[in-house]
C-alpha cells in the first residue's frame, strides 16, 4: 500500500511539473479574461466561476466578447459549444489510455480536459502508462492558477490591458508550438498540421470566427483519416 502511495505522489508531481510552463504561460491570459469580465460587469466570484466552468481560454474571450446585457445564454452556450467542439475528438482520443481509471474517474477527468492537459497526457501515454495521479497532477495546478487568475485580474483591472505590450502574447503561441512538435513523430503529422493551417487561414480569411478553428480541426482529422496506407509515418 506505502509502495503504491508513493507511486501516485511521484506520478502527481510528474504531472504537475510536466504542466507547469502551460500554467504560467496562462496567468497573463487569465488576467485579461478577468478585466474583460470585470468590464462587462461581472464580480470576482461570477469571474472565477466561469473560469471554474468553462476551463478554455478562446471559449471565456469570445464569450465575453459577445456578452451583453441581459446575457443571450442560448448564443453564448452556443459559442462556447463551437469553439469546443475539438473536446470530442480529444475525448475520444484520450479514452484510449484511460484502461486504469475507473468510469467515475475517467468521466471526472474529461470534465477537466483542456488543449494542454490532453497534449501532455498523450505524451505521457506515448512513453508509459496513463496513471490518474499523473492526469490529477496535469489538471490541479494548472485549473487552480487559471481560476485564481481570472479572479485577480478582476482585482488589477486594466493593468494587462494587451498582451503584446509585454510580448505574453507570444507566450501562448510558444507553448502550443512546443505542444504540436511533440506529436512530430505521430504518423500523418505533417499532412495533419498542413492541412489544418491551410483550411483555417482560408475560412477565416473568408469568414472570420471561430468556425475557423473548427474548420481547420475538422479537415485535419480527415485528411489523415483518409490518406492512403502506405505503413510509414509522415
Amino acid at each position: 500500500m506505502d509502495m503504491q502511495r508513493q507511486t501516485a505522489l511521484s506520478d502527481f508531481r510528474a504531472g504537475a511539473m510536466a504542466t507547469l510552463p502551460a500554467a504560467v504561460a496562462g496567468v497573463p491570459f487569465a488576467l485579461l479574461i478577468g478585466a474583460l469580465a470585470a468590464e462587462k460587469g461581472l464580480s470576482m466570484a461570477e469571474a472565477g466561476l466561469m473560469s471554474a466552468l468553462v476551463f478554455a481560454g478562446s471559449a471565456q474571450f469570445i464569450g465575453l466578447d459577445n456578452w451583453q446585457s441581459p446575457p443571450a445564454w442560448f448564443l453564448l452556450g452556443l459559442i462556447v459549444f463551437a469553439v469546443n467542439t475539438r473536446h470530442i475528438v480529444m475525448s475520444a482520443s484520450i479514452l484510449r489510455h484511460m484502461g486504469g481509471f475507473s468510469v467515475p474517474s475517467r468521466v471526472l477527468a474529461l470534465l477537466f480536459l483542456a488543449d494542454e492537459v490532453w497534449a501532455f497526457a498523450e505524451a505521457r501515454a506515448a512513453r508509459t502508462r496513463l496513471s490518474p495521479a499523473f492526469y490529477a497532477g496535469l489538471v490541479a495546478f494548472f485549473y487552480a492558477s487559471w481560476v485564481l487568475s481570472t479572479m485577480a485580474g478582476v482585482l488589477i483591472g486594466g493593468v494587462i490591458r494587451d498582451p503584446k505590450t509585454y510580448g505574453l502574447d507570444f507566450a501562448f503561441i510558444a507553448m502550443f508550438v512546443g505542444l504540436i512538435a511533440g506529436f512530430r513523430g505521430r504518423p500523418g503529422f505533417a499532412l495533419s498540421i498542413g492541412v489544418s493551417a491551410a483550411v483555417a487561414t482560408l475560412v477565416h480569411l473568408i469568414a472570420p470566427g471561430p468556425q475557423s478553428i473548427i474548420a481547420g480541426a475538422v479537415a485535419g482529422v480527415a485528411a489523415v483519416t483518409l490518406r492512403p496506407s502506405t505503413g510509414e509515418g509522415g
